[in-house]
């Protein structure tokens, strides 16, 4: 090898190592969430983005295979905030205009209980006490976590084909979380 390669290579290999290992760092950290001891790391393809209100700690954009994105967001208010499992699974339903598919089933998760509710039809999105806008074919999933420092809200809602394609990756996100 000639010198002027060799000094390249000299040049280059640490920066080009430090870069690698830094985008290997954001890749594998950068969707990853910490809730009241919990870390949840989000499924591949989930694009984080910023809180839109002081009430989330997380959010991300939700992929479907149809190009149009659901969206999951965490909620958590500390111990004994936002009210029981029942009061929260009662509300989420409301935000449906005839919800359809009701189902509502809790188990145990690892030693922790978990709640996971699902509807769809018409959600009805906005914020509480102010205007709704009418979301036909939506559908939601959610995980209320009963933790050791407080209930964790996980939900997830948008177009049904989203919610569906990613019902999976939820539950075994919130799974994931838990056995550690």
């Amino acid at each position: 090898m000639n010198l002027f390669k060799k000094s390249l290579m000299k040049m280059f290999s640490f920066p080009l190592a430090f870069l690698a290992l830094a985008c290997l760092a954001l890749a594998s950290g950068a969707n990853a969430v910490e809730v009241a001891g919990y870390s949840f790391a989000a499924p591949e393809g989930w694009k984080s983005s910023p809180p839109s209100s002081s009430m989330r700690k997380a959010q991300f954009s939700v992929p479907g295979k149809s190009g149009k994105d659901a969206e999951a967001v965490f909620f958590y208010f500390g111990s004994g905030g936002a009210g029981g499992v029942k009061a929260n699974v009662d509300r989420w339903m409301k935000q449906f205009q005839n919800p359809q598919g009701q189902s509502v089933k809790t188990e145990t998760v690892n030693g922790t209980k978990v709640t996971f509710a699902q509807a769809y039809g018409t959600f009805l999105s906005g914020r509480p006490f102010g205007p709704k806008t009418s979301n036909p074919g939506y559908a939601m999933l959610a995980a209320i976590i009963e933790g050791r420092k407080g209930a964790i809200f996980v939900k997830m809602t948008g177009p049904k084909e989203a919610v569906e394609e990613n019902s999976t990756k939820l539950r075994k996100m919130v799974a994931d979380a838990l056995s550690k």
